[in-house]
């Protein structure tokens, strides 16, 4: 003989009374790989790489896959317009392969004033920084703000001392599209929030950003412009 029944949740059935529930997504195909942290996206609601790809659909800006808007890097911004990018990648930069040098690096930053000599790979993952500096994958890799990263303490600190640059100190960035030397023009320290410095601009800059030591809130920020 059974026991009498213990549960006295309701059953719902799908598609009882007025509310059809057949038609709804369960699925997880909306979940999304989280961006590297300490980002840019990493600070932005509904940011990451979808999972599970989603249908596509073109946006004026790009072309939009799930939450992103994929850019390819214009010749210049002048115009301020980027390029549509189909390849469906999850940078906003897509990087062209023949980019890239053999050891999957991305180019080389000089500092002579800081005997600073180190390779820069894509993206401003731990990895990357663990190897040499990264670059912020959402801005350009070559026109316009090139915006790197890197640590300021441990074994790969190659951006621990760029906070003792002054106005006028000369950077150099080798990549395979060539070689730009840049000159300071603002050091100084941001929130952790900040990426305005980051910001997309008409003029040839590298930016450069590190941790501010035991201050976990704020940044240290170098600019330089293009030596004409």
């Amino acid at each position: 003989m059974y026991a009498s029944p213990t549960s006295v949740d309701q059953v719902i059935v799908v598609g009882e009374g007025t509310t059809d529930r057949s038609n709804i997504d369960r699925s997880k195909n909306t979940a999304v790989i989280a961006p590297p942290f300490g980002s840019p996206e990493s600070y932005q609601p509904g940011s990451g790489t979808a999972l599970i790809p989603q249908a596509t659909t073109s946006t004026s800006a790009g072309t939009a896959t799930g939450s992103s808007t994929i850019y390819l890097p214009p010749a210049s911004y002048e115009d301020g317009t980027p390029a549509e990018d189909t390849s469906l990648t999850d940078t906003k930069f897509t990087l062209p392969d023949g980019l890239y040098y053999s050891d999957g690096s991305l180019g080389r930053l000089k500092i002579p004033s800081l005997g600073l000599s180190v390779k820069v790979y894509e993206d401003e993952s731990l990895e990357s920084l663990a190897k040499g500096a990264g670059h912020f994958k959402s801005t350009s890799c070559w026109d316009g703000n090139v915006g790197l990263a890197g640590h300021n303490r441990g074994v790969a600190n190659h951006f621990g001392q760029i906070h003792t640059l002054e106005n006028g100190d000369k950077i150099t960035y080798t990549t395979r599209l060539g070689t730009r030397t840049y000159e300071v023009f603002y050091v100084g320290q941001i929130k952790e929030t900040d990426f305005s410095r980051l910001g997309r601009t008409s003029e040839n800059m590298i930016t450069l950003i590190t941790c501010v030591r035991n201050v976990p809130e704020l940044r240290w920020c170098v600019q330089a412009r293009e030596v004409q």
